[in-house]
């Protein structure tokens, strides 16, 4: 006679598989919602540091980034665009 899975070990086996489901739907929507509450009610300031530019505060907004192939927009010694609420 062959020994089968008992009702026991099924449940053992899937009562951890649904924590784990559980648990990754739940940072999945606690993600969403807080991504969902972020405002980005004062515009940043780009600051240098050393040797690269770092946005500080705020978010980035597509509409402001420069588009390809362009002219006009100010560059800096190495050639990188540099935004107009740029402070050295």
């Amino acid at each position: 006679m062959a020994q089968g899975i008992t009702r026991g070990s099924r449940s053992a086996g899937v009562l951890p598989l649904l924590a784990g489901i559980t648990s990754a739907l739940a940072l999945t929507g606690a993600a969403v919602y807080t991504v969902g509450q972020v405002s980005c009610a004062e515009p940043g300031q780009y600051v240098r540091h050393d040797d690269h530019v770092e946005l500080v505060g705020s978010c980035v907004d597509g509409s402001r980034l420069p588009q390809t192939g362009t002219g006009g927009p100010k560059t800096g010694v190495s050639g990188a665009v540099l935004p107009d609420n740029y402070r050295p």
